[in-house]
C-alpha cells in the first residue's frame, strides 16, 4: 500500500514536471515569435523609408565628385567628433597623413559645433573652426 501511495506521488510529481516543461517551452516559443513579429515589423518600415528616400532623392544631375565629396566630409566630421578635434587621432583613424586631413578640411571648409581641432596638443588659428 504505501508503494503504491509511492508510485502514485512520483507519478503525479513526473506530470507536473513534464507540464512545467511544456509550459516553459510555450513561453520560450512565444517569447521568439514576439521577437520576430517585431524585427519583421521594423525591416518592413525600413523598407518603407527607403522606398520613400529612393524616390525622393533621384536627382538626374548626380554627380560622381558632388557626392565622393560629401561622404568625405561627412567621414572627417565623424571622426574628428570622436576624437575631440584633434586631427592627429581623426588622421589615424581614417587612415590618412595629418597634412591631408588638414588639407582637406580646410578644402571643404569643415567645422562642427562646441569643438576646437586641433593639430597636436596645441590648437593653432588655422586649424580651430567653430560651427555656425
Amino acid at each position: 500500500m504505501i508503494s503504491a501511495m509511492k508510485w502514485k506521488a512520483e507519478e503525479s510529481l513526473a506530470m507536473d514536471r513534464t507540464e512545467t516543461s511544456l509550459l516553459l517551452r510555450e513561453t520560450r516559443l512565444d517569447c521568439r515569435l514576439n521577437a520576430l513579429r517585431e524585427i519583421a515589423l521594423t525591416l518592413l518600415s525600413e523598407v518603407e523609408v527607403l522606398r520613400n528616400m529612393q524616390s525622393s532623392s533621384v536627382n538626374p544631375r548626380l554627380r560622381l565628385r558632388d557626392e565622393v565629396q560629401q561622404f568625405e566630409i561627412e567621414l572627417i566630421r565623424t571622426a574628428l567628433e570622436r576624437t575631440s578635434g584633434n586631427q592627429r587621432r581623426a588622421a589615424r583613424l581614417l587612415g590618412v597623413k595629418n597634412t591631408t586631413l588638414n588639407a582637406k578640411i580646410k578644402r571643404y571648409n569643415i567645422s562642427f559645433a562646441d569643438h576646437v581641432i586641433e593639430d597636436s596638443g596645441n590648437p593653432t588659428p588655422g586649424d580651430s573652426c567653430v560651427m555656425a
